[in-house]
């Protein structure tokens, strides 16, 4: 239908006209109508006018720019945090020394914690990327964008695969960091303006959470622990000197701050490293920090393991205790009541509840903070004998490890597994 309107246009009037055979006018028509769709597809993108790309950053980061002593177009440096789920901007100071200019909550990312390791797998990537103005896109289909340039030297030299990842709008992502488009329109124009005033490349540093103590000791039993100190220690390059730190690989792995002790020879990512040499002031401050920071991991590790042991013990006893004086009578399994139940995607937790066998879900896997399911409490009254005593059993894991005090007790509650 909507062909046969182009083909009653004056367009379609002129073509049966000038002579054009049938099918010569058939091509014709079918050219126009894709070229009309295409452009309707498009029609969204455009909402912030064809200049889009080159509208000025908003008053409210103008004002935060002035406030902080920053030129508009002073260079800048992006961090990004999958758990808190937050994007930095870091910018340039007229002293040299960069300061939090903003950070915005990031609308959309997939996959879960850890590195992007093929294409298709839809894992956002974590690593340290130089995006220059040829990864920038200001005719994005998702507002605007920039490339993170991923995979870069580290990336290929562990062999990883993926294409177009990127930072953008539109808050939709298959293994992008997708922002609003209000959100993406400030960091373009900071990133564009940067390049104006002579950066010839800025940073994006994207980690898993941030590298602190705490994190690193509740996740400590990652597969990722070990790339993940690597990340920690480009990190705190920059925590302790507040200017991007210079990124290099050999040996298939990150150095950060690196000098050649041999000028002209290179960094080469899989091969082995030459002779290197890090400014002492800097070296010296990453290794102090770093001993602070160590130190209060193995604390917080330690208390980690002993909560988790006593919570481990408590479940042991009460779970014997059940069945001595359960007598075998009883016929609820301890090891169906006790696990936690997934509800399948767009079934309600009543209707989930009611569905028997339910199927038990797999236990919490350190980093699957994005990846989870809604995991219902057992709300039976509870009649066993088992749950008599673990009402009224005095031993179990303290209130103070909980941080609440334990209130009156109404129903049957059976501890949760903890996240790592």
């Amino acid at each position: 239908m909507v062909f046969r309107r182009l083909m009653n246009t004056s367009a379609g009037l002129l073509f049966g006209k000038s002579g054009l055979s049938g099918r010569k006018t058939v091509r014709l028509g079918a050219a126009l109508l894709l070229a009309g769709v295409l452009a309707a597809c498009q029609g969204d993108e455009f909402s912030a006018g064809p200049n889009k790309a080159q509208l000025p950053v908003s008053a409210s980061i103008k004002r935060k720019m002035n406030d902080l002593n920053m030129s508009s177009s002073s260079p800048i440096m992006i961090r990004i945090f999958k758990e808190e789920s937050l994007l930095e901007v870091w910018k340039q100071t007229r002293s040299g020394k960069y300061k939090l200019l903003d950070e915005f909550e990031i609308c959309k990312w997939s996959g879960k914690l850890g590195p992007k390791f093929k294409e298709g797998d839809r894992q956002a990537p974590e690593g340290f990327y130089e995006i220059t103005p040829a990864l920038m896109n200001p005719n994005s289909n998702y507002h605007l964008a920039f490339n993170l340039g991923y995979p870069n030297s580290y990336d290929r030299s562990h062999g990883r695969t993926g294409s177009h990842l990127m930072v953008h709008g539109a808050c939709s992502s298959r293994g992008c960091y997708a922002m609003t488009d209000e959100q993406v329109q400030d960091i373009y124009a900071l990133a564009r303006d940067s390049f104006k005033g002579g950066q010839r490349s800025f940073q994006v540093q994207a980690f898993p959470f941030r590298m602190t103590p705490e994190n690193m000791a509740r996740h400590r039993d990652s597969e990722h622990m070990e790339f993940w100190q690597m990340l920690k220690t480009g990190y705190d390059h920059f925590e302790v000197t507040q200017t991007p730190p210079q990124i290099s690989v050999c040996e298939k792995k990150y150095v950060f701050d690196a000098t050649t002790l041999v000028q002209g020879v290179p960094f080469r990512a899989s091969a082995k490293c030459p002779d290197y040499q890090v400014s002492p002031s800097i070296a010296t401050a990453v290794a102090s920090k770093q001993r602070r920071d160590n130190e209060k991991y193995q604390q917080l590790a330690a208390r980690f393991e002993a909560r988790e042991e006593r919570q481990k013990r408590w479940e042991e006893r009460s779970n014997r205790l059940a069945e001595v004086l359960g007598g075998g009578d009883d016929d609820t399994n301890p090891e169906v009541t006790t696990a936690e139940t997934a509800v399948p995607e767009g079934q309600p937790a009543e209707t989930a509840t009611a569905a028997a066998p339910a199927e038990a879900a797999p236990a919490a896997q350190p980093g699957s903070a994005v990846e989870t399911a809604f995991a219902p409490q057992d709300q039976s009254g509870g009649g066993s004998v088992g749950s008599f005593f673990k009402r009224w059993v005095p031993f179990g894991p303290k209130a103070s490890d909980e941080g609440a005090a334990v209130g009156p007790i109404e129903t049957e509650v059976v501890p949760d597994t903890k996240p790592n």
